[in-house]
């Protein structure tokens, strides 16, 4: 028997052993993953519940949030570039709240991430920075989690404002001559997410009935001109 013979043969059984392990390899990730999915599609719904709980209390609707979801494309207005998925909350069938996903791409760190919940008339009911690079213990106080004053968190100043006529000029901290107050030393993370959920909003409002009347599931570019009843 040749040398050559040998090691083709020693060759072909190597692949062959390396081939078996990783089919068996693959089938176990996969029948894993089946029997996980359930309970890790469980702890990310609950995750997404208690947040939305943050902004939006749970007696107001009655439909199931989660499922009733649609996919925006509205970059300029809502900074995702990959599309915001907006949660539509109804109660006896009628229009309730917008959540919609923002960001916010000029935070002191980089791009602040946020939910931003409008319901029927326009106002906020809640704004949670979700997720951000901010300087911890400085810019940070964006996110209630890390605010200091848990009595009268931050964030808390935006639940009940609107639009009010579009005066975007109190849209801004006091230092820049509006309304919002932010921490010294930390303007920026603040003047960050004022702009940010303004332009939500603006986009939620005027974009309202489109938003409610997609089909769940479905993706979209709202053709209304934020800042602008339909």
């Amino acid at each position: 028997m040749s040398t050559e013979y040998t090691a083709a043969r020693t060759s072909i059984r190597t692949a062959l052993i390396l081939t078996l392990f990783a089919s068996l390899f693959t089938a176990a990730m996969a029948l894993t993953y089946r029997y996980t999915k359930p309970d890790i599609d469980a702890a990310v719904a609950e995750v997404k519940r208690k947040l939305i709980a943050e902004v939006l209390a749970p007696d107001r609707y009655d439909n199931s949030l989660l499922t009733d979801t649609i996919t925006v494309l509205a970059p300029v207005a809502l900074g995702v570039e990959e599309g915001s998925v907006v949660y539509r909350a109804r109660k006896n069938g009628e229009p309730v709240a917008l959540i919609v996903e923002a960001r916010a791409p000029d935070g002191y760190g980089g791009s602040i991430d946020l939910v931003v919940a409008v319901d029927a008339d326009g106002r906020l009911t809640g704004v949670r920075a979700t997720a951000h690079k901010e300087t911890p213990g400085l810019g940070d106080y964006i996110d209630p989690r890390k605010d200091q004053n848990k009595t009268q968190p931050w964030i808390d100043q935006f639940v009940g404002r609107a639009l009010d006529g579009g005066d975007k000029a109190r849209w801004k901290v006091r230092k820049d001559g509006g309304e919002f107050d932010a921490r010294a030393g930390a303007t920026i993370s603040a003047r960050a997410v004022v702009a940010a959920t303004a332009r939500a909003l603006a986009y939620a409002d005027a974009n309202q009935h489109r938003l409610f009347d997609a089909k769940t599931g479905e993706r979209i570019t709202a053709a209304v001109t934020a800042g602008a009843k339909p």
